[in-house]
Order: C-alpha cells, then sequence, then structure tokens
C-alpha cells in the first residue's frame, strides 16, 4: 500500500507531534507500505521519513524545485522526485496513493487535506483519510467540519469522508476499516 502523509516542517512544534510522526513512519515501513511525503528534511516530515527509514521501509519524497535549490530535502529518503511548483507537488502526492493520513501542521498541512476531502467529496478520490489527532490537534477541526455539515454546507454522508485517531498505532487500522467511499458520490456532492 502506497501511503500518503501530510505533515509539517517545523522543528518549532512540541516535539511530541515529531515522535508520533516517527513512530508512524516505523509502523508505515514494519508493515511492508510505502510511504510518500514532502521530501522535507525537519520538524514531522523529517521524522516520519526517518521512522521508516529505520525499518528499512521505502521513502518517496516529493519536493518542488525551489525547496531542493534551498536544500530542504531529505538526503537519505529511497527516491526524492523533483516537480515545478506546490500544485504539482500535491497532486503527486495523492494520485496513486492507497490512503492519505493528514498529521499535525500548518497552512500547507491544512491545504494538501482540504484538498484530499475536497476531491473525496466530488468523488475523485475514494481512499481513506485519516487524521491523527496527536494532543487533541484535530479535534477542534473536526468539530469545525461537523458544523459545516449541520449548518448544510455539506451533507451528513460527508462526515464519513474522514477518520480521527489519536494514536499512531490506530492509523492503519483506521485504513483497513474504512468503508469503501460510494461511487455515487457525486450523486450527494450537492446540497439540496
Amino acid at each position: 500500500m502506497r501511503i500518503c502523509v501530510y505533515c509539517a516542517s517545523s522543528s518549532q512544534a512540541d516535539p511530541r507531534y515529531r515522535e508520533a510522526a516517527f513512530r508512524l513512519g516505523e509502523l508505515i515501513a514494519a508493515e511492508g507500505h510505502s510511504l510518500v511525503y514532502g521530501g522535507g528534511s525537519t520538524g514531522s516530515m523529517g521524522a516520519v521519513a526517518d521512522g521508516a527509514l529505520s525499518k528499512g521501509g521505502e521513502v518517496i519524497g516529493i519536493i518542488p524545485r525551489f525547496m531542493a535549490d534551498l536544500e530542504w530535502g531529505h538526503p537519505g529518503v529511497t527516491r526524492l522526485e523533483l516537480v515545478g511548483d506546490m500544485r504539482e507537488r500535491k497532486h503527486k502526492l495523492l494520485t496513486g496513493s492507497d490512503a492519505v493520513v493528514a498529521l499535525p501542521g500548518g497552512c500547507g498541512t491544512l491545504e494538501e487535506l482540504f484538498e484530499a476531502i475536497t476531491l473525496k467529496r466530488l468523488g475523485l478520490y475514494f481512499n481513506p483519510i485519516v487524521l491523527l489527532d496527536t494532543l487533541g490537534f484535530y479535534a477542534p477541526l473536526d468539530a469545525f467540519l461537523r458544523q459545516v455539515i449541520a449548518q448544510r454546507f455539506m451533507n451528513p454522508e460527508h462526515a464519513a469522508m474522514w477518520t480521527r485517531v489519536a494514536e499512531p498505532e490506530d492509523v492503519l487500522p483506521a485504513i483497513c476499516n474504512t468503508p469503501a467511499w460510494r461511487e455515487d458520490a457525486r450523486d450527494y456532492a450537492v446540497v439540496r
């Protein structure tokens, strides 16, 4: 399975975020899955890659050329793919992934997560989306999205587009236990 992980490059955040990222990387590799992520070497990005690499896992980093020019890329990944810009990076991260996992992060992580949710709502992405809720990070976002549903900007069915879990050990079971997204997703993409 190819698991796309969205995460942050900040090394200033609470170290428990990086510890959870490292553990997730270990678990992904230990189960024989491939990790695809943004290609960075610092923060949770570096930690998730290091975790997977420590268990001999395949790690594919996808990084825009300007970031590589700034030497932000992880030097130890299995493969570091250079792309032209952030849009192309997002597309390559999601294309071919069997699941998306969002770790706590900033605006870049949230943008990637919202694109995945949007594409799932529109019936263009059908795979699991899991939020790793380290230190309760995603609880407010989950509550907000449920408010969006309650206010009828999305349909009740859309609450099933993501799963929020507390620990890295919960991620792979959540991926495996996520029901298939309905092939008729476009039929209820529009709120009526």
